[in-house]
């Protein structure tokens, strides 16, 4: 058999491990090093196997993504969430949908010092849940709308995602955040507009709530922005301007955290401790996952798949802008079954070459259409991370209303995509002043 069908079939035995239920970083490693064998041998995969991993985690750019991490616990542990959605809330709250709304510039705002869309979604929908069921809101309005506002958080800088895409395609973070930032405030906005559409046509969907004076906005705005703002500049700000390294900027944000929240007192022993704690067990998880993606990637180098796929590219009949988009219908679907972070390090060396090389789009602008095409994995069934989190947050509510009131989300999400692959400077302006 030609390596190419050894690949294919090596795909194969990975899609049926993760069917029987076995965890996606085991399936990677195992299906990768036995094909790797079977194409050179076993002292040869031994071999690559303990190089590959040895080099991998001493690599320093790693060091990036437990600092991030630990930057986002801390946030999560000391309550930002909750001031910066009594914030949004005093702001929008009076409109039509407006809770749900603020829940949007919320989701946004603490995506700004998280990085996580499962933390995000997760700390603002222990916050807005209640809120919005308190003044009668559409329950698949209110579930959805956090579900949605959560994948917000692998968008907007500091992206977890981000960095993620970073090491495997050997592209700068600093630019990657940067192009992150426009396509992030895109998508917020046009979740603003549907739910404010469709809260418009149907009042029963989300009852405006009263309307804040102006004193306690300008209380709200200095309580919950000013921290964000804090630990955006002097970690983001000094990473764009020049001034550290990305994990010195994820340093530099963990002191941030902790210097605002310890001025005000938020902070404690006990909050350190469960912070380091998560942080302990989301850096394995991830870790975990990079080593066995690079097993996985070697063997699908080995097969020539990236080069059988370049080819078949070249070959199509078809403009660039479809050849991406049917791409894009690829990540969509297996993003309905394989989590965010895996789907990212399995597919960029097979998609990347392809989209890079032989239909020379820029790598940068490719990492912002497949982390947005990502964000819709995490909100579609049937995996849908961040639906299945609210639903432990709305414990009472069913699953399938939550992803009923999904799909004007997906429609936004659609919309956004569109409007970056006719505009590709949306993603690629901010990037190139640096």
């Amino acid at each position: 058999m030609s390596p190419t069908l050894i690949g294919m079939i090596g795909i194969c035995c990975f899609f049926l491990l993760i069917a029987l239920k076995m965890p996606i970083a085991y399936a990677m490693a195992m299906v990768g090093f036995a094909g790797f064998s079977y194409l050179t041998s076993t002292s040869a995969a031994l071999s690559m196997v303990s190089s590959e991993l040895f080099s991998t985690f001493s690599r320093y750019s790693l060091s990036v993504i437990p600092m991030f991490i630990l930057m986002g616990f801390l946030a999560f542990h000391a309550g930002m969430g909750t001031r910066l959605y009594d914030l949004a809330y005093k702001m929008v709250g009076h409109l039509p949908g407006g809770l749900a709304i603020a829940t949007q510039a919320t989701c946004a705002l603490f995506g700004a010092v998280c990085g996580s869309n499962t933390a995000t979604a997760a700390t603002i929908g222990a916050i807005a849940l209640p809120e919005m069921r308190k003044y009668d809101y559409d329950t698949s309005l209110s579930t959805a709308s956090v579900a949605a506002g959560g994948a917000l958080g692998v968008l907007i800088p500091p992206s977890v995602i981000f960095i993620v895409y970073g090491i495997a395609a050997e592209q700068s973070v600093g630019k990657l955040f940067l192009a992150g930032i426009i396509p992030g405030v895109l998508l917020m906005s046009l979740y603003m507009l549907v739910i404010y559409i469709f809260a418009r046509i149907n009042p029963f969907l989300g009852p405006p709530g009263p309307k804040s004076g102006w004193r306690a906005r300008y209380m709200a705005l200095g309580g919950g922005l000013f921290e964000v703002m804090v630990v955006f500049t002097i970690s983001l700000g000094g990473l764009f301007a020049g001034w550290f390294m990305p994990t010195e900027a994820g340093a530099v944000g963990v002191a941030g955290v902790l210097l605002v929240t310890a001025l005000k007192k938020r902070v404690n022993l006990d909050i350190i401790m469960r912070s380091l704690a998560d942080t302990t067990k989301t850096t394995a998880m991830i870790m975990l996952l990079v080593g066995s993606a690079v097993v996985f990637g070697r063997f699908i180098a080995i097969s020539r798949i990236p080069f059988a796929m370049a080819e078949w590219a070249a070959e199509l009949a078809l403009p660039s802008f479809a050849v991406i988009a049917l791409i894009l219908l690829i990540y969509l679907v297996l993003g309905c079954f394989i989590d965010a972070l895996a789907l990212i390090l399995l597919t960029i060396p097979i998609f990347l070459p392809v989209a890079v090389d032989v239909l020379g789009y820029d790598p940068i602008w490719f990492g912002v259409i497949i982390v947005m095409v990502v964000a819709m994995g995490v909100i579609t069934p049937p995996v849908g991370m961040n639906v299945y989190i609210i639903k432990g947050v709305a414990g009472d509510v069913p699953l399938e209303k939550i992803f009923r009131g999904i799909w004007p989300f997906l429609f936004a999400i659609v919309v956004a995509l569109a409007l970056l692959i006719v505009f590709p400077g949306l993603a690629t302006f901010l990037p190139s002043l640096i």
